[in-house]
């Protein structure tokens, strides 16, 4: 029955991607950076409901009267593809780090380019690592959120990576809150393999943490923590007891 369930999600999946693709881009470039996103968006939100809707999964998502008016800084863990589409309407407009391979994707990425994000060359660490900061700083105080996933790359349910401190550098350096959001996506929408799983998806939307004063390790590690006590907390696979590596990674 999963297999089944997949096969037709993948169907509704590339042929949303098809027809958005024909009928948005060519109208995206023609409007201002807010209608851009309330018209790419309808992309994200018919993914999320025909996933619900063909994979059987229950969606328990809670916390979103913490979203605050202002631009803030986003941190969420990162497992699977569901999060990056879910995150990108949680809190419009929000200017993403990601991979600058992600751009080159035919549809998927021409609609990227539309919506001003980040995209870094992962194989220049310092340079990307610059232009994050410099970049980030300059959405923020455009009117855009930003959002970063600190483990720097999609990490398994069950697994645990050390948190870059990034994302956090950019808030308290422009004066904004960070907004800590924890998922277990990936336990129904698998990274690392196209069979979906039915069940529940919980998202769980922390209170905006206040950066002002405060040194970036002091609010990643209160990030980290809130984190981690709600993927305890919602996460059907154990969580370790430490992260492993050395969260050299970049973010997106």
């Amino acid at each position: 029955m999963n297999l089944l369930r997949s096969l037709l999600f993948y169907a509704g999946y590339f042929l949303t991607m098809l027809v958005c693709g024909v009928l948005f881009l060519p109208l995206a470039p023609l409007l201002p950076l807010g209608g851009r996103y309330r018209l790419l968006n309808l992309y994200n939100h018919t993914i999320i409901a025909w996933f619900r809707i063909s994979c059987g999964v229950r969606y328990d998502i809670r916390g979103r009267e913490h979203l605050p008016d202002a631009p803030c800084v986003i941190l969420a863990n990162h497992q699977c593809e569901w999060e990056t589409l879910f995150l990108q309407v949680l809190k419009p407009p929000v200017c993403t780090v990601l991979k600058r391979e992600l751009l080159n994707i035919p549809i998927f990425g021409w609609g990227l380019r539309l919506l001003h994000p980040i995209a870094l060359d992962r194989s220049k660490p310092a340079r990307a690592m610059r232009q994050v900061l410099s970049q980030g700083k300059q959405r923020l105080e455009e009117g855009l959120s930003v959002l970063i996933f600190p483990e720097g790359t999609r990490v398994a349910p069950g697994k645990r990576r050390h948190y870059n401190k990034s994302g956090v550098v950019i808030a308290c350096r422009a004066g904004m809150p960070v907004l800590p959001v924890a998922h277990n996506a990936g336990e129904r929408w698998p990274g690392r393999h196209w069979v979906k799983n039915p069940g529940r998806l919980s998202v769980r939307v922390g209170e905006p943490i206040d950066t002002r004063g405060r040194s970036p390790e002091t609010v990643l590690a209160e990030v980290e923590a809130w984190i981690e006590e709600q993927l305890t907390d919602i996460s059907e696979v154990p969580r370790p007891a430490a992260a492993v590596g050395r969260g050299e990674a970049l973010p997106g």
